[in-house]
């Protein structure tokens, strides 16, 4: 069993962005999965990314944003939207209103430290 305090989860940073770890390779090396707890700031954007053997599923805890899909396509996404990319899937998220949060689980798990700024 692994058991995590609040006070123990890491948060990666990027500008209008902050994704809570809350089970990744950081902390839990034989997890299965990475989840993550995502808070995007109003007007701020996860740029069009992949990851090539991962799927992710994203479930929308609370707010409004728009997912950015392969090529231009876009798609409304809402608190209670649920959304699975298969591994190679274009995507990532743009605000345009309050706080969006969105919980994302990944498999096989991935250490995202890399892909931030900044750690606390």
């Amino acid at each position: 069993m692994d058991f995590f305090e609040a006070k123990d989860v890491v948060a990666l940073s990027n500008p209008g962005v902050v994704s809570r770890q809350l089970i990744w390779p950081g902390n839990s090396k034989d997890a299965l999965a990475t989840i993550t707890e995502v808070h995007v700031e109003p007007g701020a954007t996860q740029p069009r990314h992949m990851h090539g053997s991962s799927e992710q599923s994203w479930y929308a805890l609370s707010g409004n944003g728009t997912l950015l899909l392969d090529g231009e396509a876009e798609r409304a996404f809402r608190a209670g939207d649920v959304v699975r990319f298969a591994p190679g899937d274009v995507h990532g998220l743009r605000n345009g209103g309050g706080e969006f949060v969105y919980l994302s689980v990944t498999t096989p798990p991935i250490d995202f430290g890399g892909s931030y700024r900044s750690r606390s």
